[in-house]
């Protein structure tokens, strides 16, 4: 992503009412950008998500990691990769870029809908002269490997900043800058002939005049009429891509396709513009754009777009805005809502609270001395056992981290129940995934959450017939069952409300699901405190 400047202050901008909008129908243009800068979830586990939560179907990664790829392999996500931008001068030679097609396309084209290969990203702004001087070489080479292995079908393009001269009051006046026009006509004449879109990145939230932000966040404001077309302009998106076309058109290549590499608007910064509400404003309507065909110069024009980002990124450096562009944070819990999710799937916000997992140094000899203690402690081990819903077989470290948390959950959260011989730390990312919900701790009574529980005045025949009918739709029973962690052969209520709550929370806590024909109720005070069972929450 471009480099940001610093935010100023302005008083806080009134909140738009959010749009409610299905992304089902415009999924063949929008996309996200799956940045990996941060403490995020393994690959396997965020295509997990991607595929079986959301409704996003076309992804861009920034290099080609093969971690992410082999995930993404058997999907029907189709996926955008990058060549890095240290490895442009080596690909101007076609023997380096078959090379590079061969170790990184070829051995997945089979089982993944490749998009697009760009080429290193926003090179002109690096103003490293070596790597601008190989850009378009480099790219011919790609393209050419890419015919050579058959794959066509892969179009080569690479992501510009937004660096034109825009004319905010003619939109059709602005042009590329004379110092980088000869270049960025050589890139279009490559995209021409092979049939590639020119790709850029366009952020209003850097392009925008500062008094009038919400012009930037497609909210009420002046619209803006070009004084050359007479064109009426209600949103500077629209503005800015008619600019890039009117930029593309004046140097003879406004037929050449464009494409989105990124956009969005971050929730978070040093100034009051940086909201949750107005990021969703800003990528509601952009996905919206995506299904309205065409701006005013460009009345029947598809513009494929990917907003950047599927997560806040904490390991970004610079200013504040630069971590929080994310659509979600690394636990997939969502920063705020666009309509991506898919339909009934509902994810509990984040708990802030504190897992023990397993180090990523620890042996997986250690790892199974860890569960072979555990499970003998009590601890029910079912869920990591084959046909368990926590259970990997290519993945120590998933089903030792989920059994060392169980055992530190059960002791109440203090540190040195999670040392296991020093193969043992914290977190506060949660490690759960779509099919393996692990609990957090630093939440007990006080912690803000929302549990299903029994009534008082519900009778036993009623509970049992409660855990009777949660037990059959497919809920872990085993924690309630004599041995389990949750036993209380004395107390229907304790029994009934555990699996009443799992029943609940694995609904998404839907008000309905903790009905149970009048028995059950929603409670804000964790109904148990015992040390050896703990209840899964959602914070409020």
């Amino acid at each position: 992503m471009a480099k940001t400047t610093r935010c100023s202050t302005l008083p806080f901008l009134p909140i738009v009412a959010a749009m409610i909008f299905q992304l089902s129908a415009v999924t063949s243009a929008i996309g996200i950008n799956y940045g990996t800068l941060g403490n995020l979830q393994p690959p396997q586990q965020v295509v997990d998500f991607i595929k079986t939560k959301t409704k996003l179907d076309s992804v861009k990664i920034f290099d080609a990691n093969p971690d992410i790829l082999r995930g993404l392999a058997g999907t029907e996500i189709s996926v955008t990769i990058m060549v890095p931008n240290g490895n442009i001068p080596a690909m101007v030679d076609v023997a380096n870029a078959r090379q590079w097609v061969a170790a990184n396309v070829l051995p997945f084209h089979q089982q993944i809908k490749f998009k697009y290969l760009c080429v290193g990203n926003e090179i002109l702004v690096s103003k490293d002269n070596n790597l601008i001087s190989n850009l378009v070489p480099a790219m011919k080479s790609l393209n050419e490997a890419l015919k050579a292995s058959g794959l066509e079908y892969i179009k080569v393009t690479t992501p510009h900043a937004y660096t034109i001269t825009f004319n905010r009051d003619a939109p059709s006046k602005s042009r590329f800058n004379e110092d980088q026009k000869d270049l960025f006509t050589k890139i279009l004449e490559f995209h021409r002939q092979a049939k590639s879109p020119f790709m850029f990145n366009a952020y209003t939230f850097f392009t925008m005049d500062q008094n009038n932000v919400n012009y930037a966040i497609f909210g009420t404001s002046n619209a803006v009429t070009d004084s050359n077309t007479q064109h009426t302009y209600n949103n500077l998106f629209d503005a800015m891509m008619d600019a890039m076309y009117s930029a593309m058109n004046a140097v003879g290549f406004g037929d050449v396709d464009m494409a989105i590499g990124e956009t969005g608007w971050p929730t978070a910064c040093d100034a009051a513009w940086c909201s949750p509400e107005n990021a969703a404003q800003y990528n509601l309507n952009i996905i919206k754009r995506a299904n309205v065909i065409g701006t005013p110069l460009m009345p029947n024009r598809h513009v494929d777009i990917f907003i950047f980002a599927l997560f806040n990124e904490d390991g970004k450096p610079g200013p504040t805005s630069e971590r929080n562009w994310g659509l979600f944070k690394p636990d997939f819990s969502p920063v705020y809502d666009v309509g991506v999710l898919k339909d009934g799937v509902k994810i509990p916000p984040s708990t802030n609270g504190k897992w023990c997992v397993a180090k990523q140094d620890a042996t997986d000899t250690k790892l199974q001395a860890n569960i072979d203690w555990v499970c003998s402690q009590g601890i029910d081990c079912k869920p990591i056992s084959p046909g368990g819903v926590c259970f990997d077989n290519n993945n120590m470290k998933s089903r030792s981290s989920y059994i060392m948390n169980a055992y530190y959950q059960s002791k109440g959260g203090p540190d040195d129940a999670c040392n296991f011989s020093g193969t043992g730390m914290f977190t506060t990312n949660n490690p759960s995934t779509s099919t393996c919900n692990i609990p957090s701790g630093g939440g007990s009574q006080s912690s803000g959450g929302k549990w299903c529980m029994a009534k008082q005045e519900a009778t036993e025949k009623q509970l049992q017939a409660n855990i009777d009918w949660v037990c059959s739709q497919g809920i872990d029973c085993k924690p309630i069952s004599p041995g389990g962690m949750c036993f209380d052969n004395n107390n229907m209520k304790t029994r009934s409300t555990f699996v009443m709550n799992a029943y609940y929370q694995s609904q998404g806590c839907t008000e309905n699901a903790c009905d149970f024909k009048g028995s059950g109720m929603v409670t804000t005070t964790n109904p148990i405190t015992t040390s050896t069972c703990a209840l899964t929450t959602v914070t409020l």
